[in-house]
């Protein structure tokens, strides 16, 4: 493996900042495609890739989304160009034998465990978020995670089957670095790590 250079951990890493304020600027359906392109690359357990993720570009979908917001982030969610729905599928190991090929019996490990399931799905859902934050900034495009929503009315709204669950929602755009907070705090290696 090649080491990145500095620009790219810049971009990646220590210049990157959660954006709030959006410029007027659209974001391309094959940017978007772009994006999901590049996370699915990324490692998950047995490969198991649960996200789903919705796109939601129009004025009309963002406001199906808006009731379900903190209203701390409404109007930042209204104002991005786009918010990205990022969700789990409860059945994802129905597609083990395609995914995880080498192990024919990987589908019957979930088969009926509920717990596990979920766990599985929520977990490495919740990688690939990271690895969708990452290939947003990657592609140019800044990115606002939050998981301030209720996710009861978000799945009734958007996953009405009850087979996706929804786990945190990214606006996605170009951001207005002028109106940046500035960066907060964070933990040193000695106060949350230990080598053992």
């Amino acid at each position: 493996m090649t080491v990145i250079d500095n620009t790219a951990v810049e971009t990646l890493f220590t210049e990157a900042r959660t954006h709030n304020v959006w410029k007027d600027q659209d974001v391309s359906e094959e940017k978007l495609r772009e994006l999901y392109h590049l996370l699915h690359f990324g490692p998950t357990s047995m490969n198991c890739q649960p996200l789903r993720v919705l796109f939601l570009k129009s004025q009309e979908a963002k406001e199906r989304l808006k009731s379900a917001l903190l209203p701390g982030n409404q109007e930042k969610t209204m104002q991005a160009p786009v918010v990205a729905v990022l969700g789990y599928d409860t059945e994802f190991y129905q597609h083990l034998p395609r995914m995880f090929s080498h192990n024919k019996d990987a589908k019957s490990l979930f088969e009926g465990k509920t717990d596990f399931i979920n766990s599985t799905a929520f977990r490495n859902s919740s990688i690939q978020g990271g690895y969708f934050i990452l290939a947003a900034r990657a592609l140019g495009l800044n990115a606002g995670p939050m998981s301030g929503f209720n996710n009861a009315a978000v799945d009734e709204e958007f996953f009405p089957d009850g087979r996706v669950k929804s786990n945190f929602l990214c606006n996605l755009g170009y951001g207005d670095a002028s109106a940046l907070f500035p960066r907060q705090d964070r933990f040193t290696f000695e106060e949350v790590c230990e080598v053992l």
